[in-house]
């Protein structure tokens, strides 16, 4: 795809790392940030909607109580707490410079996975676009222990995001974003490790985003939660409904700026043809997951292959306890996980009925809501 056609962009999500808002002393750049701003500016003036997904609200907090670390839940909620503030007074008397209006959102994993939350959440975001705002938005970690503290959450729980690299996905997604921009300390993804090997080269453009795009990625950023693993997701959330993903290098010089003009930086990923629904997204990728159901190869290939529902005599297991309306995770008989779908009984059904002919189903259960336990249109395939 042509530069200029990749960058054709009404409504911009921006993610900026916590590696490019500190400066090497680990303090807040705030030359660079303020260089974000004004670039942010200019594409809002210009007529576009931009969204802001932010970090740094942990490290910011760290560095103003003088710690070194930042061990245990409760000192990390604390920094949170002090370190958002800041962060946030930032942005907004960065923007008001500039005539514009900041509306800080702080978001944890319930405001997606719960569908009710999900689709407020959404209506909120189109009325401040509307309004002419500028949505900046970060985890908040001074409440949510889901990603800082991984103990507090259900043994095999999956949880819709855990870094702003995945908040970000999911943000342009729910709301039909044209572009997602993804800001780190890399210039984009490269062919290996740049850091291990000298003969790496940087990939400009990826058409599909399969396994051998996955096993590129490295470890986990200094100082951040992501690392291009997290970033390789988020962009595959996005392509899947039509969206176009960039990650690029901020700590280059006026990088926004430079990427609307079309300059030739970071990697460009392409949207593919699936256009997901937003059900179809929210399935796949908003929700928080404890339930499980294992199925057999047929029931596997009838599900992936010929979008068919998941009838009870595919399932060979059920694992945790869930709901009727759940959202649960389908795995193979390897247990990899391969779709996700609403479920049309709760688990100790779905226990009575493995390997039952959907005829026998009212006889099993003594009633009978649906043939499938969990119905095609409401499956998502991973």
């Amino acid at each position: 795809m042509e530069r200029k056609d990749f960058i054709k962009a009404n409504r911009i999500v921006i993610k900026l790392g916590t590696n490019v808002l500190r400066n090497d002393e680990g303090y807040v750049s705030l030359p660079r940030i303020y260089t974000f701003i004004e670039d942010i500016a200019h594409l809002v003036k210009s007529g576009k909607e931009v969204i802001v997904i932010t970090s740094g609200a942990v490290g910011l907090g760290k560095k103003r109580l003088g710690l070194e670390t930042t061990q245990g839940t409760a000192l990390k909620q604390a920094c949170a707490a002090i370190g958002q503030s800041k962060l946030m007074s930032i942005y907004e008397n960065g923007f008001d410079t500039y005539g514009l209006t900041a509306a800080q959102i702080l978001l944890t994993e319930d405001d997606f996975s719960v569908r009710e939350r999900y689709l407020s959440l959404r209506t909120t975001f189109n009325k401040l676009l509307e309004l002419g705002t500028i949505p900046v938005i970060n985890q908040n970690d001074t409440v949510s222990t889901l990603e800082i503290a991984p103990r507090y959450f259900k043994e095999d729980m999956q949880v819709c995001f855990s870094d702003n690299d995945k908040l970000s996905a999911l943000v342009a997604s729910e709301l039909e974003a044209d572009l997602l921009i993804i800001l780190s300390d890399i210039n984009g993804l490269y062919s290996a490790n740049p850091k291990l090997d000298p003969n790496a080269t940087l990939i400009k453009e990826v058409s599909e985003i399969n396994d051998d795009i996955l096993a590129l990625a490295g470890g986990v950023s200094d100082g951040g939660r992501g690392g291009m693993a997290t970033k390789l997701q988020a962009a595959k959330i996005v392509t899947r409904f039509g969206g176009k993903v960039l990650i690029a290098n901020g700590k280059e010089p006026f990088i926004i700026k430079r990427i609307f003009e079309g300059e030739d930086l970071g990697t460009m990923f392409l949207p593919t043809d699936e256009n997901l629904s937003d059900k179809k997204r929210w399935i796949g990728y908003a929700t928080n997951i404890v339930g499980k159901i294992v199925v057999n190869d047929g029931a596997k290939q009838a599900l992936i292959q010929e979008l068919k529902s998941l009838l009870p005599i595919g399932v060979i297991d059920v694992i945790n306890s869930f709901n009727k309306g759940d959202v649960i995770s389908i795995l193979d008989k390897d247990h990899n996980e391969f779709a996700r779908g609403i479920v049309n009984y709760d688990s100790e059904s779905c226990k009575k009925l493995i390997g039952s002919h959907s005829d026998n189903i009212l006889e099993i259960l003594g009633f009978k809501n649906y043939d499938a336990i969990i119905t095609r249109d409401n499956i998502t395939t991973l």
